[in-house]
């Protein structure tokens, strides 16, 4: 049991390392080059985990070598442009002024309802609204309305705004975020400050915003751990 146990844990490390080797891009929309590692790799370690037999050596082997040819594949992709089309092809546009490419979409092997329901994500319910949609090689549509289906924004009706007013959290589950309080210039005395009447140490979550104003948004409860 405690062999299992320890095969677990490896092969879950080496698998949280080869993720952080691949970068963000392996893990978001699965593209054609990461859909193949994610489907070699999870083989490759699920083997191991449910044969005794098979030791980990070999996986670990294998399993970094195939993070160094897929970092390989991305640098190669990004000198020599037709592994980067081969790897990473251009979107499939779709929708061009409101009317169906059918041909595209043949070509991108989707359905008409395939297509409506994506469009219905994007509360879209008439492709005539449509100025120019695209299959893009993640596996998501791109959608963008005609002019005079958008929506009226402060710009057009030419109003002046306020400026973007970005708020992060600065206690987080009773931690305070350090990074957070060097990266605008204060210390731990002006954030005590800023949050009182309430203890540093009662507070679960609190929030700063760019004009450095402290929101604080739950409290932990008396005789609460």
């Amino acid at each position: 049991m405690l062999e299992w146990i320890l095969r677990s844990i490896v092969g879950f490390i080496i698998l949280i390392i080869a993720a952080k080797m691949m970068g963000q891009r392996s893990i978001s929309g699965l593209r054609f080059l990461d859909f193949i590692i994610a489907l070699t790799l999870g083989n490759i370690i699920a083997h191991p985990l449910s044969d005794e037999h098979l030791g980990l050596k070999g996986a670990v082997t294998s399993t970094f070598s195939i993070v160094i040819f897929y970092i390989a594949a991305i640098w190669l992709s990004l000198k020599i442009p037709v592994i980067k089309q081969f790897f990473d092809p251009p979107a499939t546009p779709l929708i061009m002024d409101g009317k169906l490419n059918y041909r595209n979409l043949s070509k991108a092997k989707l359905s008409i309802e395939f297509l409506y329901a994506e469009l219905r994500k994007s509360n879209v319910e008439d492709i005539s609204k449509v100025a120019f949609a695209a299959w893009e090689p993640g596996g998501t549509l791109s959608v963008f309305l005609n002019t005079a289906y958008q929506p009226v924004t402060p710009a057009d009706l030419k109003l002046t705004t306020q400026p973007f007013n970005l708020t992060k959290p600065i206690i987080t589950d009773g931690h305070i975020e350090h990074a957070l309080l060097r990266e605008i210039g204060k210390d731990l005395v002006w954030l005590e400050t800023e949050i009182r009447p309430h203890g540093i140490n009662s507070v679960i979550l609190a929030t700063v915003d760019s004009k450095r104003t402290i929101q604080v948004h739950v409290i932990r409860e008396p005789g609460t751990l």
